[in-house]
């Protein structure tokens, strides 16, 4: 009789642990905050920061050639540095991202006097991703990297991803087009490069609804506002389809996303379809690129589409 009893209190209390290790396991759902709140909460304290750092101005004014740009603290010695903030370097521009308005500021040490790349480009780049509290996350200041401009990441409202291409956030995008890229360059006999002292630098403060957001990623916890420090050494115009259009003039709507116009409806953009219209004939076929690169958009039919983009064109 005593050993049914204790075997009764052990299964029980068996269970009841049972119970409470399962209820800890479990995960709970935490839904993304609101883009809107996060988005002033992000400005100011983008703000804050800008108000209190300054960047080596001095040194750019002495060595612009050889300028490495650092940020510190308005502090001690440094108390009588120009804050960021009211620096005449300083860009401020409203991004509207998943139907927010939101700050992007950037600090154009030097604009750079080559090419400034269009929202569809690729640019050739060195950069350095930190944190406001200064923790560097990501720094390619070496060796530059090509980034596609169009290819940021789409979030939905949940934070998952929606879109389509690298993991390039919305406000690096954006603030790369405020830069040019250097004239030239020369190839050293070890193959290593000199660029011309004329290329963009300067640095992209960003919002986290600009960046990544509820995401975390390694060493970015979930709505953080960035930092990137940028060179932009060369861009290349994109033709992503190689059908003879540059992509940018693949926009239709001209609401600068590449992605949402589909004139044949065949789930792949015009930038990235060789035949546009879905009429059998190359894109490339229905257009004359002239000896100086620009293009001659022909209208077989005389009814106001060009070829390459009418499906009942009759030739």
């Amino acid at each position: 009789m005593r050993i049914n009893k204790l075997l009764l209190i052990c299964l029980t209390a068996f269970l009841v642990f049972s119970c409470d290790n399962d209820d800890d396991n479990t995960t709970e759902v935490v839904p993304p905050r609101d883009r809107g709140e996060v988005a002033i909460e992000d400005d100011q304290a983008l703000i804050d920061y800008l108000s209190t750092h300054f960047y080596n101005y001095e040194e750019f004014e002495s060595q612009p050639e050889d300028f490495v740009l650092k940020f510190d603290t308005i502090s001690g010695v440094n108390s009588d540095k120009t804050p960021i903030i009211d620096s005449d370097k300083l860009i401020t521009r409203t991004v509207n991202f998943q139907g927010v308005d939101q700050q992007l500021y950037i600090l154009r040490v030097r604009e750079g006097e080559g090419e400034r790349p269009k929202f569809s480009d690729s640019t050739y780049v060195t950069y350095q991703g930190e944190l406001l509290n200064e923790n560097i996350f990501d720094s390619r200041l070496v060796t530059p990297i090509w980034f596609d401009l169009s290819g940021y990441v789409v979030r939905n409202s949940n934070g998952q991803l929606s879109g389509v291409g690298t993991n390039l956030s919305k406000g690096f995008a954006e603030g790369l087009l405020e830069f040019k890229s250097a004239t030239g360059f020369e190839v050293n006999s070890d193959n290593t490069i000199n660029w011309n002292g004329d290329y963009g630098i300067g640095a992209i403060f960003m919002p986290s609804g600009l960046a990544y957001f509820s995401s975390p990623l390694e060493d970015i916890p979930a709505y953080s506002p960035l930092i990137f420090k940028v060179n932009m050494f060369r861009v290349n115009e994109a033709d992503h389809d190689s059908d003879g259009i540059p992509s940018f003039m693949e926009d239709l709507d001209g609401d600068g996303d590449l992605f949402n116009d589909d004139t044949d409806g065949d789930g792949l953009p015009n930038h990235s379809d060789a035949d546009d219209d879905g009429d059998g004939t190359l894109t490339i076929d229905e257009i004359v690129v002239n000896e100086d690169g620009s293009i001659t958009f022909t209208d077989s039919n005389s009814d106001g589409t060009p070829d390459y983009l009418d499906p009942d064109t009759f030739k």
